[in-house]
């Protein structure tokens, strides 16, 4: 993550109560996102409790239960058990319908700290999805706290990446060119023996995080667009998923073209 982001996400994971989500399309990298955020703030003084769908990392000194749909433990019904058992922070694997939505909510509002994820394609629009799902904007409003958005993008070998000058064309409409002075040449994969010769080795994030202040709860509660929060957040300082795709490509991590797959211009 770029170092603001991490500051800032720092502070929202250990906040006292409230809503967290981590948004992205499927295999985009949010549950390793929670858990590792989980792994942060854990100690013996905080007890953590998960639902999952299913667990995909054992991890120690956390309390992980899985769903199993068929004798009725779906994530409302586990949200239902586990707050008998007071916990500090609650992850639910997933918010699939109204019912988890408003037992996370019902969870936030009564002490508890929860992480979840959804599925939507930019951090803005999680509080329409959970308007849609049935949740009142006035609660929506009053529990998140923040929203991440990450995708994944294949990182440049280091071994074969070719620096090259880009041409005008090259570039989309939204590139900063006018940082190009300050890093003139941008780099493309070329292929070798180390990455099997497909230019790429590992994958990296891109994050958007957007954290809700007093305008952003103001918008969420009259029912605005998500179009006009993202405005708001990025009034307020907030980079965008295709800001921190353009940093990584002029770091020389990425290249155009995986921002360019990965995500849509603002």
């Amino acid at each position: 993550m770029p170092e603001s982001v991490y500051q800032k996400f720092q502070k929202l994971i250990r906040l006292p109560h409230g809503i967290v989500l981590v948004t992205g399309p499927t295999g985009s990298g949010k549950t390793t996102t929670l858990y590792s955020a989980l792994s942060e703030i854990k100690s013996e003084d905080i007890k953590i409790v998960t639902t999952e769908d299913p667990i995909e990392y054992q991890l120690e000194g956390i309390n992980q239960i899985q769903v199993h749909a068929k004798v009725g433990l779906n994530f409302a019904a586990c949200l239902r058990a586990i707050l008998r058992h007071d916990p500090d922070v609650i992850l639910v694997g997933e918010i699939r319908d109204l019912e988890t939505a408003e037992n996370a909510t019902q969870a936030s509002l009564t002490g508890h700290m929860v992480f979840s994820t959804l599925h939507t394609n930019d951090s803005a629009g999680a509080f329409m999805r959970l308007g849609d799902m049935g949740v009142e904007p006035f609660l929506v409003a009053s529990t998140v706290e923040g929203v991440m958005a990450q995708r994944l993008v294949r990182v440049l070998c280091k071994d074969c990446k070719e620096p090259y000058k880009p041409s005008e064309e090259e570039l989309p409409d939204d590139f900063p060119k006018d940082r190009l002075a300050d890093v003139p040449l941008l780099y493309r994969p070329t292929g070798c023996e180390c990455c099997r010769n497909t230019g790429y080795r590992g994958r990296m994030g891109i994050y958007e995080l957007l954290v809700t202040n007093e305008e952003i709860r103001h918008l969420v509660t009259q029912a605005c667009t998500s179009d006009v929060i993202k405005q708001a957040a990025i009034r307020n300082g907030m980079e965008t998923l295709r800001d921190d795709g353009w940093n990584k490509v002029l770091a020389g991590i990425t290249t155009i073209d995986e921002v360019l797959r990965v995500t849509k211009a603002d």
